[in-house]
């Protein structure tokens, strides 16, 4: 079999971690990677050994999932217990880096009260010397900036933390993405090797260009043992869908949550990619379905169910450009999307509002983000105006139609829209579920739970889809997909204050001459 020609088979999965931790870009990021390391998946594992229980019996409260609850079973406690020390020992460096950061912080809010920040400098932890500065805005309040681009080049940013899992998609929902590692298994194939690794995208296009045992085992860098796990996820024969192309018109296929693809037989874009496996299941389109290459990928915002990793890897070589928004360079909430893709392998074009990126037969247009942040100050959010084949759409993902005026706008500058597709989760998680590790003064309950990372109310999406003047509006299903529940961690029921704003929405439509419907699984518009 070395040498036959052989393709990666369509259940095949990937899952990216950082010291067997689900990587998503708050983990990858040197900045926030440590902080996230120090104060909330240390704490966690240390929290778990000392009642195992209480995290398995939690994990399985549906009451309580998404939470922080590590899901390994009682009798695999020792290998937790394993990577603790190995995380203590190997990752002290980062660890100290965040503690630092925390003490920096401080040093701030008690020292800089308005006056000449000069002697402060002195008093900074070794840790941070010749990466932060220390600066006022115009009201006197002083933060810290980071300087990223040296980050990723200080003992924080350590390659060796990164590997991945490669396997076959069970159908089973995997356990839940932000706390808890992935251990070594019998049937996963482990290969500790960087995201930016070469072997990588040979691997992974070998969903549409077969190549053999050998060349991958060559390019992976595979002992006997790792080349036999792979051969299971390899097959002669490929799965791809031949309607994945279209010869004329334009078409718009949605692949679940905020994943779009836009096509033209000229070019194609896909938008925050996050692509199901399971090529067994009925009523959605998997990584069968995608276009062999895909001009640009869009990228809204660095929520983990919007730069998903274990897709975008599986992208690598197959994409002319990923788009992302410019981050505000240096504020702790707000890590760059471009600098963290770039250490990944990919090209990319970062954009501001109402920047234009051209491709062939159309181009896309940066429009802005308004609100989903629990009021944190994230530069690093766009939604996209894209034109393709004669029609315009405008992908709104999870902005908020807070300040319609924002939208009247938008549609002053580019004109009417013929769809619109938004994001409706309008009721999130509060700002500590997210951002908890980096908030080193703490927040009361009360504070955290007044701001949430929500989109739009049904009021604020009439308002948004009015003031484009859309005639065809389309709601995200949020989650609701059971294949991404390991991301997602969302449970609805017909109460859900969610789906209640969307029927009033849907209701409200039709009554303002719109078009409206809300997704899930598959859907396709041609034109």
């Amino acid at each position: 079999m070395a040498d036959q020609q052989l393709f990666l088979r369509s259940k095949a999965i990937i899952e990216p971690l950082v010291d067997r931790f689900y990587a998503w870009h708050h983990t990858v990021a040197p900045v926030q990677g440590s902080m996230n390391l120090a104060f909330l998946q240390v704490p966690m594992l240390e929290s778990y050994l000392q009642s195992p229980q209480v995290h398995i019996t939690a994990s399985s409260n549906p009451d309580l999932r998404g939470g922080y609850f590590v899901n390994v079973p009682e009798e695999r406690s020792a290998e937790v217990r394993d990577l603790l020390a190995s995380i203590k020992r190997d990752r002290a460096h980062m660890l100290r880096f965040a503690e630092a950061i925390a003490q920096a912080e401080e040093l701030v809010r008690q020292e800089a009260a308005g006056f000449d920040l000069t002697p402060l400098y002195p008093k900074l932890p070794a840790e941070l010397a010749g990466l932060v500065e220390i600066a006022y805005d115009t009201n006197n309040q002083a933060a810290l900036r980071f300087m990223e681009p040296l980050a990723y080049r200080s003992e924080a940013f350590m390659e060796d933390r990164q590997s991945v899992q490669l396997s076959l998609e069970t159908g089973y929902e995997r356990p839940f993405i932000l706390s808890t590692p992935r251990l070594p298994s019998p049937d996963v194939l482990d290969l500790h090797i960087p995201f930016r690794h070469p072997g990588f995208q040979e691997l992974f296009l070998a969903r549409v260009k077969p190549t053999t045992l050998a060349r991958l085992r060559e390019a992976l860098e595979l002992d006997d043992a790792q080349a036999a796990r792979l051969e299971t996820l390899l097959t002669t024969e490929s799965s791809l869908n031949p309607d994945r192309h279209i010869e004329s018109g334009g078409r718009i296929r949605y692949f679940g949550h905020a994943c779009l693809v836009l096509q033209s037989p000229e070019a194609a874009i896909i938008t925050d990619p996050f692509i199901s496996a399971d090529s067994d299941a009925s009523g959605r389109y998997t990584y069968d379905d995608l276009p062999d290459y895909a001009d640009l990928v869009l990228i809204t915002h660095g929520h983990q169910d919007h730069i998903v990793l274990e897709t975008l890897l599986q992208l690598r070589g197959r994409v002319g450009a990923v788009v992302v928004p410019r981050s505000s360079r240096g504020n702790l909430c707000d890590p760059a999307l471009g600098l963290y893709l770039q250490h990944l392998g990919f090209p990319v074009v970062e954009v501001d509002d109402f920047d234009e990126v051209e491709f062939p037969g159309g181009k896309v247009t940066a429009t802005p983000f308004l609100g989903e942040h629990a009021d944190l100050d994230i530069r690093g959010k766009s939604t996209y105006w894209v034109e393709i084949a004669g029609r315009k759409a405008f992908v709104g993902a999870d902005s908020s139609g807070i300040d319609p005026m924002l939208y009247r706008y938008v549609r002053g500058h580019l004109g009417t829209a013929d769809v619109a597709f938004l994001g409706m989760e309008c009721d999130g998680a509060p700002l500590t579920w997210l951002y908890q590790a980096l908030l080193t003064r703490p927040v009361t309950k009360k504070m955290s739970d007044s701001r949430k990372l929500s989109g739009s109310n049904a009021a604020q999406a009439g308002a948004i889809v009015t003031e484009l003047g859309v005639s065809e509006a389309h709601i995200y299903a949020m989650g609701e997909e059971d294949w991404l529940g390991h991301v997602m961690a969302t449970s609805y029921n017909e109460d859900s204050y969610q789906l209640r704003q969307i029927e009033e929405f849907l209701s409200w439509c039709p009554e303002n001459g719109v078009k409206a419907e809300h997704l899930l699984g598959q859907r396709e518009w041609r034109w």
